[in-house]
């Protein structure tokens, strides 16, 4: 089969497409044919080395397709079932073998490209908005990076709560898209606190949620309310600065948590709870899922350049 695979840490050039021979199945786990691959931000990190991993590997998380082979000890699984995955390793490749626990089963009607585009930032989405910070219904609360994939998500999901929401962009084109998203208001980085605080009066919001990092984390902050959380999920431009936490005190008792997903999903019940809520708004419509662009496998060192260039919005994914 074919993979993508980082020998050496380094820019998107160190993704090379290579041929291996598939890996055996072990118990609990099964093997699938993968139609579509989720590319994220974490990639890119595990790449460069920022979030280290052993070299070498084949990056990618995330992912939907068939079962094509069951291991020893699994039940409750059919050959041919589409499924959806997230935290499997080893995801750019043609065939990936994974936990049947970690499994999401797709319901009909949903696309393979959607499928793949939803696990890895929809639960991300999920998690940010009811348990992170759960947003009640009047919260102002800041969405950072609106037009990304997370943004668009967590946007929707905050309007289904009843959250006013201010968004942040760099372009007028991701200002379209986030506005078309439920966006209440849409800033740039560099006004989005002055924008916040003329919106709310001087008060703030309740939550901002930043995967950016060390770019807005000083106005983020600044941006609170009294009692106000910042959910630091992501880091694209770079990890924040370290930080004396006597000033959240005097900030107006405030909180900062750094969430990661796989603690979040951490059981198969709870796995399963947030993605049928996701599919359920799916299926009514209130939940759209935005694939921005697909890229061949071979086209990943392309995928992870536009990225990093902040070219674009939505999901990408690669097609094996």
């Amino acid at each position: 089969m074919r993979t993508i695979n980082v020998i050496r840490h380094g820019g998107p050039n160190v993704l090379t497409l290579t041929e291996c021979e598939p890996e055996p199945v072990p118990a609990g786990h099964v093997r699938l044919r993968v139609a579509a691959a989720g590319i994220n931000f974490a990639d890119v990190h595990q790449r460069t080395g920022a979030y280290p991993r052993q070299l070498p590997f084949v990056p990618g998380s995330e992912g939907a397709g068939h079962i094509i082979e069951i291991g020893p000890d699994v039940t409750g699984v059919e050959l041919g079932q589409r499924m959806a995955w997230q935290g499997v390793a080893g995801s750019y490749a043609e065939q990936v073998v994974a936990p049947a626990w970690q499994l999401i089963q797709v319901p009909d009607g949903v696309s393979d490209e959607q499928a793949a585009a939803l696990p890895v930032q929809g639960l991300t989405a999920h998690y940010l908005a009811t348990s992170s910070y759960m947003i009640r219904r009047g919260d102002h609360v800041v969405v950072h990076a609106g037009a990304g994939g997370v943004g668009l998500l967590l946007t929707q999901i905050a309007k289904l709560r009843g959250a006013i929401v201010f968004t942040t962009v760099s372009t007028p084109e991701k200002a379209r898209l986030s506005l078309a998203a439920g966006a209440d208001e849409v800033a740039t980085y560099a006004d989005f606190d002055d924008v916040v605080q003329r919106a709310t009066n001087g008060l703030g919001a309740a939550a901002v949620y930043d995967g950016v990092g060390q770019a807005t984390f000083e106005k983020s902050l600044r941006v609170l309310a009294a009692r106000g959380t910042l959910v630091l999920f992501g880091q694209s431009s770079g990890p924040v600065p370290h930080f004396d936490l006597a000033r959240l005190g005097q900030s107006g008792s405030l909180t900062i948590t750094r969430p990661t997903l796989r603690d979040f999903v951490a059981t198969r019940t709870e796995l399963r709870r947030r993605a049928a809520e996701l599919w359920e708004w799916v299926s009514h419509g209130e939940l759209v899922i935005r694939v921005g662009r697909t890229f061949g496998l071979a086209a990943a060192a392309q995928a992870h350049n536009e990225l990093q260039a902040r070219r674009t919005t939505g999901k990408l994914l690669l097609l094996p």
